[in-house]
């Protein structure tokens, strides 16, 4: 019972946000961008949250990559810094 009751409260709430339309979500998605660590430019990289000139050259400079947490691994960027950049980055393209 109690289940069905926090089910319909959450329901109800979020049919009722105006902040987060159900519409807007894939939109947002769709815009996701995603960089290849092994072809972006320094510029491109900069432009990622916690990355600025220094860990962007270091990045460019530790390439090639096989895997994105190669960059942790290898000490190029530090575990704070990844944590936000790690679903925008990719070592690989994927066939």
């Amino acid at each position: 019972m109690t289940f069905v009751r926090v089910l319909l409260v959450s329901v109800a709430l979020a049919s009722a946000s105006p902040l987060l339309p159900v519409a807007a979500a894939p939109a947002q998605t769709a815009t996701h961008k995603v960089l290849y660590l092994n072809s972006a430019s320094e510029t491109d990289l900069e432009h990622l949250q916690g990355i600025g000139p220094v860990m962007a050259k270091k990045i460019i400079q530790g390439r090639p990559y096989k895997s994105k947490d190669e960059l942790v691994r290898r000490k190029i960027v530090p575990v704070s810094a990844y944590g936000p950049i790690k679903d925008h980055v990719v070592a690989h393209h994927t066939a």
